[in-house]
């Protein structure tokens, strides 16, 4: 897509600010993610385990997905570690799920749009699984949730921003700000006592996101062509394969590890 670099002319769809000092010279930029269809694709599986998570309990008197698949510590401790990602799609309410549907919606959509399909999808997953393993780690209770997963991509999206920040101009930091306090109510209320939150895994999904989003994240820059001004990432898969490889093996042999040990 083409768009004004004029400063006084609306900022492109992404959200950002146009470039200062190159007045008359347009700049070329296609989202690499655009339509977000991983975001809807997620959406729509995570609605439909709930629903039959639903519908098997009203058969059957039991929520068989969630009993195979939620975190619970002995029995990863006994080798069943699909259950270090799959609590991901599970949810213990019809209000638990609505939350975080509502929440994926709402950070998904854009940030795929910037990241690309890929590594979205990565993204997700990887900060799913590190908030299931610090969980696993510091806390005996059984969990489960796509929050792991959100908290990854809510810490992303700031990342983003950050590192990005000359070119959402001096909306850079009252975006922070929101972010910042989202991530802080958050918390807090989770370590409200008698709060049945997985804290732990909050902040494992976080630190995931973090750590993907700084390693591998969108980092856009400004080159110049004949013509016009192209905004590329300079970032890509090499740099998410890597980051993705090094998480896995790490978390994976603590896991093992800790399996090995009286």
């Amino acid at each position: 897509m083409n768009y004004s670099s004029d400063p006084r002319q609306p900022s492109d769809p992404t959200g950002m600010a146009t470039p200062t000092g190159q007045i008359g010279i347009p700049v070329k930029f296609t989202p690499p993610g655009k339509p977000p269809y991983v975001s809807y694709t997620l959406l729509g599986l995570t609605g439909l385990v709930f629903a039959a998570q639903l519908l098997v309990q009203t058969l059957t008197g039991t929520d068989w997905l969630a009993y195979y698949g939620m975190k619970v510590n002995p029995l990863i401790q006994a080798g069943e570690y699909w259950r270090l990602l799959t609590p991901v799609l599970l949810h213990g309410s019809l209000m638990h799920a609505a939350f975080n549907l509502y929440a994926l919606y709402a950070f998904g959509p854009a940030l795929e749009t910037h990241y690309g399909h890929g590594r979205f999808l990565a993204l997700y997953l990887l900060a799913a699984f590190t908030g299931n393993v610090t969980s696993y780690f510091m806390t005996t209770a059984p969990s489960l949730g796509a929050s792991t997963a959100l908290f990854g991509l809510v810490a992303a999206e700031g990342v983003f921003i950050y590192r990005n920040r000359a070119m959402f101009g001096m909306r850079a930091g009252r975006m922070l700000s929101q972010i910042g306090f989202v991530i802080a109510i958050n918390l807090i209320f989770g370590f409200t006592p008698g709060a049945r939150i997985d804290n732990w895994g909050h902040l494992g999904g976080l630190l995931g996101g973090l750590v993907v989003a700084w390693t591998a994240g969108p980092v856009w820059t400004l080159t110049r062509r004949e013509t016009y001004l192209e905004l590329k990432d300079s970032n890509g898969w090499r740099q998410m394969a890597v980051t993705a490889l090094v998480i896995i093996i790490l978390f994976s042999a603590a896991v093992i590890v800790r399996r090995s040990l009286p």
